[in-house]
């Protein structure tokens, strides 16, 4: 009664029977591994236990088959048992009788088991990242971990004051550039970062993280009709084009989630290194010039000048 109870669906005189046919089966294989390994004996002529041999290793195949034949007829008749998962109360749904009109325990089982699998490997790639997120900031800009700043709020709205203080001190860090802060469509900030007299920056923020860079020439206009920053118009020149492919590469590049400024900080650092853009030279090839083009590409380690198909 305990089995009937564990494994319903089950024909328990078909199941002993079966194992019972698993056995047999066993036994002729070995039989037939016996004939093989014996060979030809106990047969004066060659013939003869050739003969021997044919009949006996013939006997032990048509002994295989015919105890393999009967583990399959029984083995349909042993019936399927009901999975046993721990789904609460959905495990009742393995009990109706037209599950294969609608097989919905089966679907449910997958489901779960799926959704187990992806969690894990969520988990695994979480870790990941953020070791990733850790080398790429601190470790990179020269920040040592005792004297990394205190981590500030994750959330995505911080107050515009503290934005304020943050983009008030990178200005005083830089002599070389100098930024202008608006928002004109709420709290959201835009920057316009001038680089010298050698290239300009809109910036497009959210809260304290960066969205959207264009770089343009010192001498190109950045503002609409209306008097607004442009932040869809590209640059007429290609050189600045390839900059901005690059910040944008920058800014997937440094990610820590978890202290924007430190981000925004380390971002501008890497921005400032294009003040020399027209008079460093490629660290590969020390060429100034690449198909009419200077080194666009700075490392974001070492912050050195490589043409774009240098840096590889």
């Amino acid at each position: 009664m305990a089995d009937g109870v564990l494994s319903p669906g089950v024909n328990l005189e078909a199941f002993s029977q079966a194992i019972a046919a698993i056995q047999a089966l066993r036994s002729s294989v070995t039989r037939v591994f016996d004939c093989l390994k014996d060979g030809m004996r106990n047969k004066e002529t060659l013939e003869g236990r050739e003969k021997g041999f044919v009949a006996a290793f013939q006997e032990s195949l048509h002994s295989v088959s015919r105890d393999l034949g009967e583990l399959e007829r029984l083995s349909n008749l042993v019936g399927k048992p009901s999975e046993n998962h721990p789904l609460h109360n959905s495990g009742l749904l393995s009990l109706d009788p037209v599950q294969d009109k609608t097989p919905l325990y089966s679907q449910l089982l997958q489901a779960y088991k799926w959704s187990n699998k992806l969690q894990y490997h969520a988990g695994l790639a979480s870790g990941l990242l953020n070791q990733q997120s850790l080398k790429r900031s601190a470790n990179q800009m020269g920040v040592s971990a005792k004297r990394r700043p205190k981590a500030q709020p994750t959330t995505l709205v911080l107050p515009p004051q503290y934005v304020d203080d943050v983009i008030s001190r990178i200005d005083r860090m830089f002599p070389e550039m100098s930024i202008q802060l608006s928002r004109p469509n709420g709290t959201s900030a835009m920057l316009l970062v001038t680089l010298g007299k050698v290239l300009k920056v809109i910036v497009v923020m959210r809260s304290l993280f960066i969205d959207r860079t264009i770089v343009k020439g010192y001498n190109e206009n950045v503002y609409t009709d209306d008097g607004k920053l442009d932040i869809w118009s590209k640059s007429n020149y290609q050189v600045f084009q390839k900059v901005t492919d690059h910040a944008t590469t920058a800014l997937l590049h440094y990610q820590l989630p978890q202290m924007p400024d430190v981000v925004v900080r380390s971002f501008m650092t890497w921005l400032r290194s294009y003040i020399k853009l027209f008079q460093a030279p490629c660290q590969r090839c020390g060429k100034f010039l690449q198909d009419g083009l200077p080194p666009t590409w700075r490392d974001f380690r070492t912050l050195e000048a490589f043409h774009d198909t240098c840096r590889q």
